[in-house]
């Protein structure tokens, strides 16, 4: 069972919810995830970053605008594992959200597609890792992009297969696990995925 609705103002964006557990649910909307949020407090935002942190193109681009300098300030302040590299391929870091609505921001990096030995794996990792961070740091609701989808190359049905089904796994966890996707095309995808996977039959 899934329901549909159009979120309030005058930019509305249609949204549709899917129960994954009795506490939790899945929702799938267009939009922008610069001016996502739940409550400002307990909810976050996943950056498909690069392994710098320290911006990009795309959603990181967006992200990091939004945000203002303290975010990158934040990130260039975390520790690196190698010259350059703070996040590696399918890792995950935390910082505050800054001038974000949402209170923190999670920063993971997707694969490469057509470099990437084993992208599902990669992609998947970024998924569990987000999800596990924010778990760690008591994050209840938490917003996502189509990572890998972009110049990286990932096949969109193949993405969202991933995706949505690494967020099954921690379906108790959260109150609240958001797709917010920028275009139509990636937004159907999603949407025709997840009644696949998380419509009773």
């Amino acid at each position: 069972m899934f329901s549909t609705m159009s979120c309030g103002g005058a930019d509305s964006r249609r949204m549709v919810k899917f129960p994954i557990s009795e506490s939790s649910v899945l929702k799938i909307l267009r939009g922008d995830i610069t001016e996502w949020s739940v409550d400002g407090s307990s909810d976050a935002i996943v950056n498909p970053a690069n392994e710098g942190m320290l911006g990009g193109g795309g959603a990181d681009g967006a992200i990091h605008r939004a945000a203002g300098p303290e975010l990158s300030k934040a990130c260039y302040e975390v520790a690196e594992v190698r010259p350059g590299i703070r996040c590696p391929t399918g890792e995950a870091r935390i910082t505050a959200g800054f001038r974000l609505p949402a209170s923190h921001v999670i920063y993971t990096v997707g694969p490469i597609y057509y470099i990437d030995k084993n992208p599902e794996a990669s992609l998947r990792n970024a998924y569990r890792n987000s999800l596990s961070i924010a778990k760690e740091n008591g994050i209840q609701n938490i917003a996502f992009t189509a990572i890998s989808c972009g110049v990286h190359g990932y096949p969109y049905d193949e993405a969202a297969t991933v995706a949505i089904s690494t967020v099954k796994d921690f379906a108790k966890d959260f109150k609240e696990v958001h797709f917010v996707l920028y275009s139509d095309e990636i937004y159907d995808v999603w949407l025709n995925k997840a009644k696949e996977l998380l419509q009773k039959r």
